[in-house]
């Protein structure tokens, strides 16, 4: 079926689904690979601070290479691409502005007097809501996970992403200085490593746990065919 789904370039729900769409007929990915290397052009001009910049985008561009060279290995559907895109997308904002001083921290601190930025704390939650399911989709095809693991493993992998992310974010706040430090984005707040690790624990289970009552209901109310 995946096969014969890819020989006609995709339809219907397929185009989301379906990893096995060649690339030159994947419209979808190729309009997703095209928007956001103009918007990492664009976001690249002028960014508020270039070193924070090129420090937060070290991980974009191994990120990008990592899938670029390896899309012929394992090809993830289209879907989670497309999450995959608008997390990134979240991320370069954020660098361009620096995650201290985005547009929308600058709006609600205006708004509503916040004392801290909290930019960093949604893309945090946004990183284990969008990528636990590319994980998952990665964790099943790849490793063949079923039932709770399906869902269990892929969160604790997240979590265990974000305190790594964390352990990379300490060891560049020693060697770089002030700039290390502006990386690091601590606010004053003491606990700001594990409640980052948290927001995207608490992403991931979010994640997970609308998946799976998404997958039970659509399961329950599929029509027979026996």
């Amino acid at each position: 079926m995946a096969q014969q789904s890819a020989a006609r370039g995709g339809t219907g729900t397929n185009w989301l689904m379906d990893p096995d769409i060649p690339f030159s007929r994947n419209i979808i990915l190729q309009l997703l690979l095209a928007i956001f290397v103009v918007y990492w052009i664009v976001m690249a001009i002028s960014p508020t601070d270039r070193t924070q910049w090129l420090m937060e985008n070290l991980l974009v561009v191994a990120a990008f290479f990592t899938l670029l060279f390896t899309y012929k290995a394992f090809r993830f559907s289209n879907l989670s691409y497309l999450l995959i895109f608008l997390f990134l997308c979240a991320h370069v904002f954020a660098a361009h502005y620096t995650y201290q001083n985005t547009p929308v921290d600058q709006w609600l601190k205006a708004s509503f007097h916040f004392q801290r930025s909290y930019f960093d704390r949604v893309v945090h939650f946004l990183f284990g809501l969008w990528l636990t399911y590319c994980l998952r989709e990665l964790l099943i095809r790849a490793a063949g996970l079923r039932n709770f693991w399906s869902y269990g493993i892929p969160v604790m992998t997240i979590l265990g992403f974000s305190a790594l992310f964390e352990i990379v974010e300490m060891g560049a706040a020693a060697t770089a200085g002030q700039a290390g430090a502006d990386y690091l984005g601590l606010q004053g707040d003491v606990f700001d490593t594990q409640k980052d690790m948290l927001m995207g624990l608490i992403g991931a289970l979010v994640s997970m746990g609308a998946l799976a009552i998404i997958l039970r209901k659509t399961k329950h109310t599929a029509p027979s065919h026996s």
